[in-house]
């Protein structure tokens, strides 16, 4: 008896230890492995090594992921190679922002010196905002219809990407953040998307348009975490940063990045704050597996064609070049209601290349002339 007894305390005993490694090393680890499900972590944005390191030191153990957005240091190859080195020597993955083209011989060194560590480069910003905004610099200057708009914004970004001296994006994912019209940034030849969280913007408005874009084109996205004001603090309060990181996994977002710069470029404005809603975010997702839905379980609500709109309230405009319309309002407001009842499951998409017999991307597909196909 007593045997038997001592052989059910070694295995109560084995059990134990078993779920502790579970609970904690195999939790951290899972973001800190060779291929991380997720990638967290920081867009530095300012042009100050030694506030990098030191931030680089302090959040090493609850991040994966830095994102070196500076061209004051990525534009000048010393100092880009000086932060690359510790960054990747703290044993953090990383992406690269330019403006200009890289040359080739940086590339393969880059490859060779840090592996997969290196994950690729982040060409500009906000191309399709820009255009909305009518940016001085921008895809479409003018344009006799939606349809011309639309290729022309593809093709002129396309041509300005190939410029860029990029080479295998295979191997080497192209990155790019914006607040609109991921769909187009995705066909002219970014890999990746980082739509950005902001303002007062619908946070899950945003996912459905970039993750629809994503999913339809087969490439990844994530998250950027910016700005909510225009002056100190300029990002919002810790524990709302907590919920728009939880919101971001829990929408299954590849790339999870807090926007670390003001105004100027000169100097980071991430608070103790801020850094303890990672921390607490890194423990969440490290003991808590996705349940963001499966495609399977996903609907998507199809518009037009190169249908330009920024879905950014009833001012906003159609390319940039056209006023709001009646079936922007119309659509605005079956969007908020198809949100509120599919949630998390919802994705939009463009009836762009999508045969209207297809449903083996999504459960449903909803089209914007009321159509419906699917479950």
């Amino acid at each position: 008896m007593k045997r038997i007894y001592l052989i059910v305390l070694i295995v109560s005993i084995l059990l134990i230890i078993s779920l502790f490694f579970q609970s904690n090393i195999f939790g951290r680890d899972r973001l800190k492995g060779e291929s991380p499900e997720v990638f967290v972590g920081i867009d530095v944005a300012y042009d100050d090594i030694a506030a990098i390191q030191k931030l680089v030191n302090a959040v090493s153990s609850y991040t994966n992921l830095f994102l070196i957005g500076c061209t004051g240091i990525t534009h000048n190859t010393t100092k880009l190679d000086e932060t690359c080195q510790y960054v990747n020597d703290e044993g953090l993955s990383f992406i690269v922002y330019t403006e200009r083209p890289f040359q080739r011989q940086w590339l393969e060194d880059a490859k060779i010196r840090w592996g997969d560590r290196f994950l690729g480069f982040h060409f500009w910003d906000e191309n399709a905002g820009k255009q909305l905004d009518l940016s001085e610099i921008r895809p479409v200057m003018e344009a006799d219809n939606y349809t011309y708009a639309g290729n022309q914004f593809v093709t002129s970004l396309k041509r300005s990407l190939n410029r860029m001296n990029y080479t295998d994006s295979a191997t080497d994912p192209l990155f790019t953040s914006d607040y609109a019209l991921y769909w187009f940034d995705y066909k002219a030849g970014y890999d990746v998307v980082l739509a950005q969280f902001g303002w007062n913007y619908s946070r899950q408005l945003n996912v459905a348009l970039c993750r629809g874009a994503a999913t339809v084109q087969d490439k990844d996205w994530g998250v950027v975490i910016t700005w909510t004001y225009t002056q100190p603090p300029y990002i919002e309060s810790g524990p709302e940063l907590y919920r728009d990181l939880v919101l971001a996994y829990e929408n299954g977002a590849k790339y999870i990045v807090v926007f670390d710069s003001d105004e100027s470029y000169t100097r980071g404005i991430l608070e103790e704050e801020h850094l303890e809603a990672l921390k607490k975010f890194w423990e969440y997702a490290n003991h808590n597996p996705r349940t963001n839905a499966d495609l399977s379980e996903r609907v998507g609500y199809v518009l037009p064609k190169d249908y330009g709109y920024g879905f950014r309230g009833p001012e906003d405009k159609i390319w940039g070049l056209w006023e709001a319309d009646q079936f922007s309002l119309e659509t605005s407001v079956i969007l908020g209601s198809k949100l509120e009842e599919y949630g998390n499951k919802l994705d939009i998409i463009y009836d762009d290349g999508i045969a209207l017999n297809n449903t083996g991307v999504y459960a449903q597909f909803m089209f914007w002339n009321g159509t419906i196909h699917g479950r």
